[in-house]
């Protein structure tokens, strides 16, 4: 339950009393008062004497970061850039999968050239701050841990503060200063595509974990071991409220303030107290008022009433939607508290040259500019920046025998075993090593499915087992195990067998994600694909007892697939030592367990599929699987047989996938249409316009018409729509990056402009790739994807669009089309359009 942080304070309790969920501002008097932490006075006095020393132009260049996929060593030298981060899709020199020693060449690079000047101005190093979030996942052959909502669910801060240390070894052998983390959300609406980010749906566990996490990663505060080489700075976000949004990505957390207080601030007060040295504002809104531009808040909440003096850094280009700001000038959201703009994109060239015009003329006061750069310096100087020289001469550089290290990869695994919570067991578990057990479903050998989004990619997509050389998934672990008990363990992805097994072990569950791709409109697991159902039902028909390893992101409506199960895995995303699976799965030689169930549940599992918030505070509280709940070896408990029926009516609201195995969502419609005809829906193997100017007729690629195959022939302009059941609002998505993607296969060369766009009811927004069809090789399936961006450039209002999907042409063109989504590509169009 929430913490009551005002019991006895009369005033307190009047101004509560008189908070609205609609008010968008703090009342500092009803937030926890902290003790500042001491400072020391040779860093202070350092920073006054380099704050004197600076130009304006230097101090500017310290209040922005930019992502070094738009900025090179030589800008440093010229524009004195306070800080680079990688973001999760960019790597050294372009290079994703680059391996340790060229992340540590590109630190020295930069640093080097932030540590050059022409004048007499002071020398201040730039910092690289990285999101190292589950381990250092952005690097290949890092030490992978469980994300936090499997380390929500073992309730070991100890385990947490060790990981914390391993993480800034791991970073720290690359190069890199500083870590976006620990993430400090305390998730309210399972919907989010970033709940596996959060340790807990109630405050208490980010509360106790969360100077765990800050000690491990920087040091204790106060002890020689505090920013010491072997740590980084660390980061807490996102503040506040981000877990709050109703399931959307940078939505509005529409509560008291009372709520955000004693429920959303849940680990702040620990993490501020232990010493973090920045912390990273939320994208989201607080009842309407981006967090970005909420002075009361940033600054007379977190500054001055919790008494914070490392800086607040915004996140991925979060001040652009400050009202009256834009990507390249924001003064609102520095006056607002903001000391660090995070910045991607061609255009920080102008952020610098607005906020330094805006520096001069007075918008920004220059008491704001200073304080802010004090408090970027105070943070340098303290992890010891200055006085290290290049990030290769530092105790831990280069240490690269650290990366997936035994004793590292040894946490990892125990994290594992802790996180592990069972759901299910009619007497199945512990499995004999000795027995034949065979292993299915499409997670079992995928160290990518296993470890979920921000590994090495930003969604976690488009890597292999290959790019985890120290990694092991859930088969290998299961057969070591098996083949040291003395027996045999078979891999079969679609569950055939030859020779019935004693028993089957099924691991299956979400694919990777991040934020946007990662929202859903409800809890239903794979509601498009029941083949993970089929199997297990095939296999339980069989009479053989089975085991399913669940890898989720979050709680999801699984009622089926707990009934086609004899024992029930919840595995979250464990990260890369699949073997810490097999070690509680299966008995000793004796037949007693080699570890029991130790987690519990951190997020409560819903009962229906409409379950979205499931809260403890709520007295009509639910849910199939309480907060707190976990079966042990010890601790048996028959489940019986769950409600499998869907709701009647439940929205199936927007999701990524807009065509996929030949249909389109639930709800959703696909029609052709031309120049004064009616829309045709598409109905069965074959539809034609009424003049037979357009086809459409299903054909085979992955699966029995799992496609669709467009004919034109003219002569006015045929459209396909997709379209949704009511306007849909895709803004985050546009501003997260992301793409309209398209499978296709050329059956025809285009002999007419082909566009492919967006509708705001019968206004279009489109853009050419007529150019880049006709380049494809006839017969072959190929992507195309067009940044969302591009037809908000076009005209496009994202915010209320009625059809993601327009796709026109006119005579001569013949063209398959396959799994059209939103998604995020690594290579969109480069441009706009062909």
């Amino acid at each position: 339950m929430a913490t009551a942080l005002l019991a006895g304070n009369a005033d307190a309790k009047d101004a509560a009393a008189s908070m609205t969920p609609e008010a968008a501002v703090a009342h500092p008097q009803l937030w926890p008062s902290l003790k500042r932490l001491p400072r020391d006075a040779a860093v202070e006095k350092r920073v006054d004497a380099l704050i004197a020393a600076m130009s304006l132009d230097d101090k500017v260049g310290q209040m922005i970061q930019v992502d070094i996929g738009s900025i090179k060593p030589v800008d440093v030298e010229t524009y004195k850039i306070g800080s680079i981060l990688n973001g999760g899709n960019s790597g050294p020199y372009d290079d994703e999968l680059a391996p340790p020693p060229k992340w540590l060449k590109l630190a020295d690079e930069y640093y080097d050239a932030s540590m050059k000047r022409s004048d007499k101005g002071p020398r201040i190093p730039i910092i690289w701050g990285t999101d190292a979030v589950h381990g250092n996942n952005n690097i290949v052959g890092a030490t992978l841990f469980p994300h936090n909502i499997g380390l929500g669910a073992a309730h070991d801060p100890a385990l947490i503060r060790r990981i914390g240390e391993i993480t800034s070894i791991e970073t720290a052998a690359a190069g890199q200063d500083w870590t976006f983390a620990p993430t400090l959300a305390v998730v309210q609406d399972d919907r989010w595509g970033r709940i596996y980010e959060s340790y807990s749906e109630e405050p208490q566990i980010p509360a106790e974990y969360a100077s765990a996490m800050i000690e491990g990663v920087q040091g204790k505060f106060g002890t020689k071991a505090f920013l010491s080489p072997q740590h980084l700075i660390a980061t807490t976000k996102h503040f506040l409220g981000d877990g709050g949004t109703g399931g959307r990505d940078q939505g509005d957390t529409q509560v008291s303030e009372q709520v955000l207080r004693d429920v959303h601030l849940g680990g702040y007060p620990a993490a501020i107290t232990a010493g973090t040295q920045s912390v990273m504002i939320s994208f989201s809104s607080w009842n309407g008022v981006k967090m970005s531009g909420n002075k009361s808040l940033l600054t007379d909440v977190l500054k001055d009433r919790m008494k914070f003096d490392g800086f607040v850094i915004g996140d991925w280009n979060s001040h652009g939607q400050v009202p009256g700001c834009t990507n390249e000038s924001c003064a609102a959201a520095i006056n607002a508290g903001m000391d660090m703009f995070m910045y991607s994109g061609p255009g920080w060239k102008q952020l610098y040259t607005n906020t330094l015009a805006q520096a001069k003329s007075g918008e920004i006061p220059m008491a704001r500019v200073d304080d802010a750069v004090r408090r970027i310096l105070r943070v340098k100087i303290r992890a010891g920046t200055f006085d290290r020289g290049r990030p290769s001469s530092r105790a831990y550089a280069g240490k690269f025998d650290a990366f997936g290290a035994p004793a590292h990869r040894a946490v990892a695994r125990s994290a594992v075993r802790e996180s592990l919570v069972l759901l299910k067991n009619e007497n199945v578990l512990p499995l004999k090593p000795s027995a034949r057990i065979l292993v299915a479903g499409a997670g079992a050998d995928d160290v990518s499915q296993q470890a979920g989004g921000w590994t090495i990619t930003w969604q976690g997509t488009g890597v292999t087992n290959k790019d985890f050389p120290n990694a092991q998934t859930i088969w290998s672990g299961i057969a070591e195990t098996v083949k040291q008990g003395g027996g045999t363990a078979t891999l079969s992805v679609d569950g055939s067998f030859t020779t019935k097994p004693d028993a089957a072990i099924v691991v299956f569950g979400e694919q990777p994600y991040a934020e946007f791709k990662g929202d859903r409109p409800t809890l239903e697991y794979s509601a498009d694909d029941r083949s993970d159902l089929v199997l297990l039902k095939k296999l339980k028909a069989a009479g053989i007892p089975v085991v399913a390893v669940f890898l989720s992101g979050r709680p999801l409506w699984v009622n089926a697939e707990l009934n086609a199960s004899d024992a029930f895995v919840a595995a979250f995303l464990p990260g890369s030592e699949g073997g810490g699976v097999a070690d509680v799965l299966f008995a000793k030689v004796d037949g007693k367990p080699r570890y029991d169930f130790r987690g519990k549940l951190s997020f409560s599992w819903p009962k229906r599929p409409d379950q979205y918030v499931l809260n403890r505070r709520d007295l009509n509280y639910d849910p199939l699987f309480a907060y707190g709940y976990g079966l042990t070896y010890a601790t048996p408990r028959h489940l019986g047989m769950l409600d499998e029926k869907r709701p009647a009516g439940m929205a199936a609201g927007m999701i990524g996938q807009l065509f996929n195995k030949g249909r389109v969502p639930e709800g959703w419609s696909m029609a052709m249409e031309s120049a004064g005809q009616a829309s045709t829906p598409i109905a069965g193997a074959a539809t034609a316009l009424p003049t037979g100017s357009m086809t459409a007729r299903t054909v085979d690629r992955r699966a029995q018409e799992d496609a669709l195959r467009l004919a034109w022939s003219g002569p006015a302009i045929g459209t396909l729509k997709i379209a949704a059941p009511r306007p849909i609002d895709i803004d985050r998505e546009t501003n997260g990056e992301l793409s309209l993607v398209m499978e296709y296969r050329v059956d025809q060369a285009a002999a007419a402009m082909v566009t492919i766009g967006v509708a705001n009811g019968t206004k279009i927004a489109a853009v050419p790739i007529g150019k880049t069809l006709s380049a494809a090789k006839a017969g072959e399936w190929n992507e195309i994807a067009v940044p969302l961006k591009c037809f908000a450039a076009r005209g496009a209002d994202m915010k209320t669009l009625s059809s993601p999907f327009v796709l026109s042409s006119g005579a001569g063109t013949t063209l398959s089309v396959s799994n059209v989504r939103l998604d995020y590509v690594s290579i969109p169009m480069n441009k706009c359009g062909d």
